[in-house]
């Protein structure tokens, strides 16, 4: 069988490979280091070996120099914009053991829902009236007795929803790994990107933590990818757990499944998403992790991410507490959910449910228009764009804009004009003032062509057009 072949053949992740590298990264000098921060100015990404390097950094001046270097980086790619999305769960139902997760099939403090498609329409459209465009579907790895067409059910009812002002425009999906011909139908679908994360690369920590259904199968999960390009999906979004491993193996392990997809399909992951274990309910191991990632690894973590690979999109989720985001924006984070709920049926009935709870614990509980007025005071745009999904650029076609930089001349102006939407639809008067005065301070720093387009997108939204993109 193919599984067999990946495992003899080592597939992707070569754990002595990685052990060896991070070996030799430690006792790096300080003009290594820095050859390596201003080789990552260039754009182009890092070597396994420059990661291990920046890794093992403890100075607290060269950590300085890092975070310095990815802001660079990061203001370089994506400008000043900043994507929001909420999750939406729709069943907790799994048949897996994952003994770090709520959702795991024998937690009985857990109450099973899957919701309706009547109860999906009513989420959506509670989310649709906050001003969110971008959902990101989510389900345990167990549907109701119809099975996977549940899913696609799913999609078309969030898809088909309009109200006064809004709709949803791109649905993206995390959901279980599929055969090949459920990926197809998922294609079929219209979804942005495929997601799913390996939780951990480590294969020993994989098995021990997986210990029940069909998740226990590490090399299933991990050519879900290879799976899913294969039937078309041309934006995949990748991640670890992280807190089961050792943090600095994962961020090379990752490494290595970035260059492997790189080798066969020409192109990366869309996004990299980076959440910490978070205490959930019914597990001991998510209240204590086996490795603690502390504040200042991860801040560590972002930033390297996104050195290595500047192209990618990073993610981070409402685990993280308010001030922690805040502090990653600038250091690599251009993707973030807002105003989440992670049990289904949560937006109308509330996260903390005592029977249906979420999925892990929350560190943010601001509502969207908090979180929008947040980021607009700190100098970032917030973007509901989803132009390029609809225009094409997607793959190879969105890499080939973003790795030198040039996917801003875009995602500024579209950024600028979504949020304008919002702040005319949905946003309260004191965001709404924030906002319009977030827009006129970065007009100008934008570059001539871009502020040009900006701007004359902006006055089309101030007259009444709506879902203006470039």
């Amino acid at each position: 069988m193919i599984n067999n072949k990946y495992e003899q053949d080592g597939f992707v992740i070569n754990e002595n490979d990685i052990h060896t590298i991070l070996t030799a990264s430690a006792g790096h000098d300080t003009i290594r280091t820095r050859e390596i921060l201003a080789k990552s100015r260039e754009l182009k990404g890092l070597s396994m070996e420059d990661v291990a390097v920046l890794a093992a950094i403890t100075d607290s001046g060269l950590l300085e120099e890092l975070f310095a270097a990815a802001r660079y980086v990061k203001e370089s790619i994506y400008g000043r914009r900043l994507v929001l999305f909420a999750p939406l769960y729709i069943s907790n139902l799994c048949k897996n053991e994952c003994i770090y997760c709520a959702f795991r099939a024998r937690n009985a403090k857990v109450k099973r829902r899957a919701l309706t498609m009547e109860e999906i329409a009513r989420e959506g459209m509670i989310l649709i009236n906050q001003g969110h465009k971008r959902i990101l579907l989510v389900a345990g790895e167990s549907y109701p007795s119809e099975g996977f067409s549940y899913v696609l059910r799913s999609i078309e009812t969030l898809y088909s929803l309009k109200s006064q002002n809004g709709e949803i425009r791109r649905i993206n999906a995390n959901i279980a790994p599929l055969t090949p011909d459920e990926f197809r139908q998922l294609k079929d679908t219209n979804i942005g990107t495929y997601q799913l994360f390996q939780e951990t690369y480590h294969q020993e920590t994989y098995h021990t933590v997986h210990i029940g259904g069909k998740k226990k199968d590490y090399m299933w999960r991990l050519t879900a990818m290879d799976r899913a390009m294969e039937a078309g999906i041309n934006d995949v979004g990748i991640g670890v757990l992280f807190g089961l491993f050792d943090w600095r193996f994962e961020i090379l392990a990752i490494m290595q499944h970035i260059r492997y997809l790189e080798g066969k399909f020409g192109v990366g992951p869309h996004t990299i998403s980076v959440p910490r274990l978070e205490p959930a309910t019914g597990s001991d191991m998510a209240e204590h992790p086996p490795y603690p990632v502390s504040d200042l690894d991860f801040r560590k973590i972002v930033a390297i991410i996104r050195l290595a690979v500047p192209y990618t999109g990073i993610i981070m989720s409402t685990r993280e507490n308010p001030n922690l985001r805040r502090e990653t924006f600038a250091l690599g984070v251009s993707q973030i959910s807002a105003g989440s709920r992670t049990n289904p049926g949560g937006y109308l009935e509330g996260n903390d449910d005592e029977d249906i709870a979420g999925q892990f614990s929350l560190g943010d509980h601001r509502a969207l228009d908090e979180v929008i007025r947040d980021v607009a005071s700190l100098g970032y745009i917030p973007s509901f764009c989803t132009a390029c999904y609809r225009l094409g650029r997607t793959g190879a076609d969105f890499m080939d804009l973003a790795k030198p930089g040039a996917i801003k001349d875009h995602c500024d102006p579209n950024a600028m004009s979504t949020f304008m939407e919002y702040l005319m639809d949905y946003a309260s008067p004191q965001t709404r003032q924030e906002g319009e005065t977030a827009i006129e301070t970065i007009l100008p720093q934008m570059g001539e062509k871009q502020e040009k387009m900006a701007r004359k997108m902006v006055e089309k939204v101030k007259t009444g057009k709506r879902d203006v993109f470039c």
